[in-house]
């Protein structure tokens, strides 16, 4: 028998085990948000549309960033805007001269269902608060470097992590942010950094 991940056969294998596990805690995140959504009527997409755009910059919220945020066809994302446009959650907005080109923000009535299902998520953040937080640091700075390897292997297309951003600097085993002007820790390194800003590319990350 192949000796896949999934196999129960090789799951001594530590990096199998870790993947067993990051798919489970998917697992619980789908269950939460499909929760919540059929709570307030929407589906998960439409929800994280609207999670991500009460947070992001404008000019981040057009339907071309979102395809490339939440790795799926524009198509898709187009129908699920046009579905929260209809029920009034979201507005256009003019983020060019060209007229054909828009973003999306919050409605007054998108704001208000925001506060029923942004903390969709909080269960998870309860069980990490009950483990030692030193260890939930390092669990972070391992996370953070799993997303910007698959980043650079072009599975996550898009990525505001600090290792991929012009003001990351590595300075000798230790991180620097020019933005703050100051050094971070592992646990200061930002998933989602609202300053954040690509390197060029063929720039070493």
């Amino acid at each position: 028998m192949k000796k896949t991940i999934f196999n129960t056969a090789y799951q001594n294998d530590t990096a199998n085990k870790v993947v067993v596990g990051l798919e489970r805690i998917s697992e619980a995140f789908k269950v939460l948000l499909w929760e919540h959504a059929k709570v307030v009527g929407l589906s998960p997409i439409q929800i994280q549309i609207l999670l991500f755009i009460a947070h992001h910059k404008l000019d981040m919220c057009t339907v071309s960033y979102l395809a490339q945020e939440f790795n799926i066809t524009k198509p898709t994302i187009s129908d699920a805007v046009k579905a929260l446009l209809k029920k009034e959650l979201i507005q256009k907005k003019t983020v060019s001269t060209d007229s054909r080109s828009y973003a999306i923000a919050l409605t007054p009535k998108g704001k208000t269902l925001l506060l029923q299902i942004e903390d969709f998520a909080l269960p998870i953040k309860d069980q990490l608060e009950h483990i030692d937080q030193a260890e939930v640091k390092q669990l972070y700075h391992t996370i953070t470097k799993l997303i910007h390897g698959l980043n650079k292997s072009g599975i996550l297309s898009i990525q505001r992590n600090c290792h991929s951003c012009i003001f990351y600097e590595k300075k000798a085993k230790s991180h620097y942010c020019n933005f703050l002007k100051q050094p971070l820790e592992n646990h200061e390194i930002r998933l989602d950094c609202p300053e954040y800003e690509s390197k060029p590319t063929g720039t070493a990350s």
